[in-house]
Formats: structure tokens, C-alpha cells, sequence
């Protein structure tokens, strides 16, 4: 099946320190704001036991989100991913176009500003992760769970079986994190033609400096 809407990769998947059972910040609550598209796909969740507003992501959203990705995506610089710390993001533009087609969430702070985003596109006819970034001044919160979450819904109205991602092996906040959530690591077998082409793509940025896989959870 062809990819839907795939966008050239980020060089990483952000969920930094993420993996805490901590409870989620009470400021994170239902403010909705239709202008942004709240009303309009998404809804809140409970993670935690507290409410958090995903919604989707509105035009005015755009450049908060490459901020988020950025920052985010220092972290790699700690363990020795200089490379990929620096890494600019994805372009506006690539942005808007999720925005655009409804494949963009946001997890908002109590005045409605993004904490955290999620973008999905459909690949060999799963939904596919292609981004999940989380602000550091929120993490330990399970945002990033609450947004795949939210694309696990998204899929599953959409009659897709399965969620999928690529991801680094080796880091902390991505392979381990993922297991955590129910994810199972590709075999070379089972990675499908589109998979193949976003890890080709992948490689060809250089992001087989560090190991990577392909990660599959059923829904």
C-alpha cells in the first residue's frame, strides 16, 4: 500500500525521560478553544487520573511545534547524539500539511499552549508514528503515551490493524520506552514495503550511525 502523506523523517523520536510513573501535572485539563480545532477530531483523556486536552493541531500551533521538537531533541546531546541534538526539525510547511489533513495533535497546558505534539501517517495501511515530541518542562507526565493513545484511536475508526514507528535501538526514550507501550520490534521479515522505504530514507541521512529499528503494536 503506498505511504499517505509521508514526510522526509526528523532525525529523531522525542519522547525525552518520558518513561516516569509519575502522576501527570494537574495543569494539563480540558481548554478548549474551537478556533484551534479542539472540537474537531479529539477529545480529552485521563492519563494519570488527571484530564489532558489532545486536540488537533491548529495553524497558529505550527511554530510552537518545531520549538517543542528542538527542544525536545537536546536531550540526544547528553548521550553523545550531537548530530541528531542539533537537528532543526521538520519545516513548517511539512508541518502544515499534517496540519492540514488532520494528522497532528497537541497536548495543551491549562492556557491551551502545546506541551507536546504527535504526528501519524498511514503506511502499508497501519498508522504510522512519525513524531512525538514532548517539551522538557513536561515530561515525566506521560504526555507522550496520552498522544500515541490518541493516534491508537484515530487508527482504529480508520479500520487500521496496527500502529508503527521507527525508532533508535539504544536510547533510553525510544526502544525501551515503546516496549513499555506495547510496541515489539520488527524482524527483517516483517517489515513491510513502506517501512523499508522510510528506513532506506532513514539511512541515507545517516541515522544507521546509531542502530535503528522498525516497531509494530497491535490494536
Amino acid at each position: 500500500m503506498p505511504l499517505e502523506g509521508l514526510a522526509a523523517p526528523s532525525l529523531r523520536h522525542n519522547v525525552p525521560h518520558s518513561t516516569s510513573s509519575a502522576g501527570h501535572c494537574p495543569a494539563l485539563k480540558d481548554q478548549s478553544r474551537p478556533d484551534r480545532g479542539h472540537c474537531h477530531g479529539a477529545d480529552s483523556t485521563i492519563v494519570a487520573g488527571m484530564t489532558v486536552a489532545i486536540r488537533l493541531a491548529g495553524e497558529t500551533d505550527l511554530p510552537v511545534l518545531r520549538r517543542i521538537e528542538v527542544a525536545a531533541g537536546k536531550a540526544f546531546a547528553e548521550i553523545g547524539m550531537d548530530e541528531v541534538a542539533g537537528d532543526e526539525g521538520l519545516p513548517e510547511e511539512q508541518l502544515r500539511a499534517y496540519q492540514q489533513d488532520g494528522r497532528a495533535w497537541v497536548a495543551t497546558d491549562a492556557a491551551d499552549h502545546p506541551a507536546a505534539y504527535v504526528l501519524a501517517d498511514v503506511v502499508d495501511g497501519n498508522a504510522h508514528i512519525e513524531q512525538v515530541s514532548v517539551d522538557p518542562d513536561h515530561a515525566h507526565q506521560r504526555i507522550g503515551q496520552a498522544l500515541i493513545d490518541q493516534v491508537g484511536r484515530w487508527a482504529r475508526e480508520r479500520g487500521h490493524p496496527a500502529l508503527t514507528l521507527t525508532t533508535f535501538v539504544e536510547v533510553a526514550w525510544n526502544l525501551p520506552y515503546y516496549e513499555r507501550l506495547g510496541f515489539r520490534r520488527l524482524t527483517t521479515a516483517e517489515v513491510t514495503p513502506g517501512l523499508r522505504t522510510i528506513r532506506d530514507h532513514e539511512a541515507s541521512l545517516g541515522l544507521d550511525r546509531w542502530p535503528r529499528c522498525c516497531m509494530l503494536r497491535a490494536l
